[in-house]
């Protein structure tokens, strides 16, 4: 179509199918450039997740295996006693061991699920069930650590209100496993908060 206007000559030439379609493909590859850093995100985290779980699970079954295995007899005895000092002879010791090792025990079940969260990286439903048993597995292993925690320092301090004597003065090894199974217990229960807040975020930008 041409329009003279004062001289000049002016062409409208309209776009042909073509260049319309030369123009989607860099729409397109914008795009992929945006989602693949996420993309990129999402993986990393579950990837540090499984890294995470398999440390909490070396903690658990450490702390599980070394109260389990507590045992301390004195060289001395009497004609009625022998003074012999074992997890089981405190409940709050057998509550430890048993909950610590169902956390464990979940810890190396959830793999599988964070392997796919590592494959699909957008999957929502196995890191929102990962999300809900990580947050009860915590609170069961922070209830096992703290209550051990406190038979510990009795066990170290006594208490002069209630003629509680501390045994650690003659159960020195006892007192020492017991105490090193705690520390490794609030360790994993540390851990699984990481991971709490790390499937968070994963799930924030999903």
């Amino acid at each position: 179509m041409e329009t003279e206007r004062s001289g000049e000559t002016a062409i409208n030439i309209p776009e042909t199918k073509a260049s319309v379609k030369g123009k989607a493909p860099l729409l397109a590859s914008s795009k992929a450039v945006e989602i693949q850093p996420k993309r990129g995100v999402k993986k990393g985290i579950a990837i540090c997740d499984f890294l995470l779980r398999l440390c909490a699970i070396g903690a658990a079954l450490g702390a599980a295996a070394t109260m389990g295995t507590t045992d301390q007899t004195l060289p001395f005895f009497t004609q009625f006693f022998q003074f012999q000092a074992q997890y089981n002879d405190i409940p709050t010791f057998e509550f430890f061991v048993i909950a610590i090792a169902i956390v464990a025990g979940y810890l190396l079940l959830s793999l599988p699920f964070s392997i796919i969260c590592i494959i699909c990286p957008y999957a929502t439903t196995p890191r929102l069930l990962l999300v809900i048993f990580d947050t009860v597995m915590t609170g069961l292993t922070i209830a096992a650590a703290s209550a051990s925690a406190s038979i510990v320092y009795l066990a170290h301090n006594g208490n002069p209100n209630t003629n509680w004597l501390a045994i650690c003065q003659q159960f020195g090894d006892f007192c020492q496993s017991v105490s090193g199974a705690v520390v490794g217990s609030f360790i994993a229960g540390a851990i699984l908060m990481f991971i709490i807040v790390l499937s968070a975020f994963a799930l924030k930008g999903s």
